[in-house]
C-alpha cells in the first residue's frame, strides 16, 4: 500500500516510562498507533545518560539521547534561578543535541519527522532535518515558541502577551518556526495563538484534536434530587490549574456536597492546599485511577486560571458520563459545550464557579440530562483511529 511507504520519526523532550504531561502520552498512542497499521516508527528523546540508546517498547524503536544542558529538566527539583537561566540560554539554540538528531536521521531514514515538545532539543534540530530536505511537521501541545516556561503564566496570573524576557528569549523561534513543512494545533486556540503573533506564516496548518481511547463499561449514573452533590478534580496540582479558586469556591457553598481531588504536585504546592482546604468535605486523595475516580463523583471540575490548550481530562470526564465545569479559556470550550455536557465558567469572575456549581445543585434535570448526553459529546476524541487517520492524510498531502 502506498500508505505504508511512509517512515515516521517522533521527535519529544521525553517518551514513555518518562511521563512529564498529556503531550506524551498522546504521542505514544500516536507511535504505537501508526507501528500497529505496519508503518515504520521510531521515536527520539532525551534522557540524563550520556550518549544515544535505544530500545524498542511495543513495537516502537526508541532512541534516548543524553542531553547537554545544565541539568535533565525531567521532574528536575527545582534549580537555582542561575541554573535555570543557563539551562534557558544554552536551549535557545542548543547545536550540541543535532549529533544525536543527525545519527537518528542516518540509521532510520524517515520520510516524514514529527516534532512534538522540543524543550531539551531547541530550534536548532529544524536545520539538521531540513538539510536532508525531510518534511517536518510541528505538533503544537504548549506555548514553548513564545515562553521559555511552556505555559505563558506568571505570578498568580496567565500572561495577555509575550513579557520582556519571553521577547528576548524567543526573539529567534519566529523566524525558525517558518522552516517547517506544516503545523498542527491540538486545537483550533493554539494554532490561532500562534498565527496572530506571526508565527507559522507561509506554513501548512491543519488543527487535529487528540484522542484516547477510553473503553466505557458502565450506564450513565443519574443523580437523584436530595442526594449531595460530589464534585471532582483530577490532575497535576498546580497553581496554574485553578485549585485554589476551586477550593474557595467550594467552601463558600451553602448547600451540602463533597469535593475529592486526584492527582500529584510539588510537595510545598500539596501542603499549601491542605492547610486552605481544611474540611472534612475536600478529601486528597493523590494518584488515582480515572475509572476509579469518575464512578465516585458526579460533576468534575476544569478550573484552569490560564489558557491550558486542549486538556484530555475534560473529554476523559465526559467519556465517562460525568459532566464538566470548565473555564471558558484555552482549549476548554473546543471540548466542553455549555448545556451539553457541561457548564462554561469565567476564571475573571470570581463567582462564577460557585454559581455553576449552585445551578447544578439546584438543577437536578439538567444535571441529569448533562450526564446523559456527555458521552455521546466527546466521541470524536474517543476514536485514535480518526486521529491517526487525519495523521496519515497530512502525510499523503504533504
Amino acid at each position: 500500500m502506498k500508505k505504508k511507504s511512509h517512515r515516521f520519526l517522533f521527535i519529544n523532550s521525553f517518551y514513555s516510562p518518562n511521563i512529564a504531561g498529556g503531550a506524551e502520552i498522546i504521542m505514544q498512542v500516536q507511535a504505537e498507533g501508526l507501528a500497529k497499521m505496519g508503518f515504520a516508527v521510531s521515536v527520539l528523546a532525551t534522557s540524563n545518560k550520556s550518549g544515544l540508546s535505544s530500545e524498542t517498547i511495543n513495537g516502537v524503536k526508541v532512541y534516548r539521547a543524553g542531553i547537554r544542558n545544565f541539568y535533565w529538566h525531567f521532574n528536575q527539583n527545582k534549580p537555582s534561578k542561575l541554573r535555570r537561566l543557563g539551562w534557558h540560554i544554552r536551549d535557545i539554540y542548543n547545536f550540541e543535541m543535532n549529533q544525536f538528531v543527525r545519527e537518528v536521521l542516518e540509521k532510520e531514514k524517515p520520510t516524514i519527522v514529527f516534532l512534538h515538545n522540543i524543550s531539551g532539543w531547541s530550534i536548532c534540530i529544524f536545520d539538521e532535518i531540513k538539510k536532508l530536505k525531510i518534511p517536518v511537521v510541528q505538533v503544537l501541545h504548549d506555548q514553548y515558541f513564545r515562553c521559555p516556561n511552556s505555559n505563558m503564566f506568571k505570578g498568580e496570573h496567565a500572561c495577555v502577551s509575550q513579557c520582556n524576557s519571553c521577547y528576548i528569549f524567543r526573539f529567534p523561534h519566529k523566524k525558525a518556526t517558518q522552516k517547517v513543512t506544516a503545523v498542527v494545533g491540538v486545537s483550533s486556540f493554539i494554532i490561532d495563538g500562534f498565527v496572530q503573533d506571526g508565527y507559522f506564516l507561509n506554513v501548512s496548518k491543519y488543527v487535529i484534536y487528540n484522542a484516547r481511547d477510553i473503553e466505557i463499561t458502565k450506564a450513565p449514573f443519574l443523580v437523584q434530587t436530595n442526594t449531595p452533590l460530589r464534585f471532582g478534580y483530577l490532575g497535576t496540582l498546580a497553581k496554574a490549574k485553578g485549585l485554589e479558586w476551586l477550593i474557595d469556591e467550594f467552601l463558600s457553598l451553602d448547600f451540602e456536597a463533597t469535593l475529592l481531588i486526584g492527582g500529584k504536585g510539588i510537595i510545598e504546592y500539596e501542603t499549601k492546599l491542605k492547610i486552605l482546604a481544611n474540611s472534612s468535605k475536600i478529601l486528597f486523595l493523590g494518584y488515582v485511577d480515572p475509572a476509579d475516580f469518575y464512578a465516585q463523583i458526579d460533576v468534575s471540575i476544569v478550573p484552569s486560571i490560564w489558557p491550558d490548550t486542549f486538556p484530555g481530562v475534560a473529554f476523559e470526564s465526559a467519556a465517562y458520563s460525568v459532566p464538566v465545569i470548565a473555564s471558558k479559556i484555552g482549549g476548554l470550550p473546543e471540548i466542553i459545550k455549555e448545556d451539553v455536557n457541561g457548564l462554561l465558567c469565567d476564571p475573571s469572575d470570581v463567582n462564577s464557579l460557585s454559581k455553576a456549581m449552585k445551578r447544578l445543585n439546584k438543577d437536578r434535570v439538567l444535571l441529569n440530562n448533562l450526564i446523559s448526553k456527555s458521552s455521546e459529546s466527546v466521541k470524536p476524541f474517543l476514536s485514535v483511529d480518526r486521529m491517526l487517520n487525519e495523521y496519515i492524510e497530512l502525510c499523503d498531502a504533504l
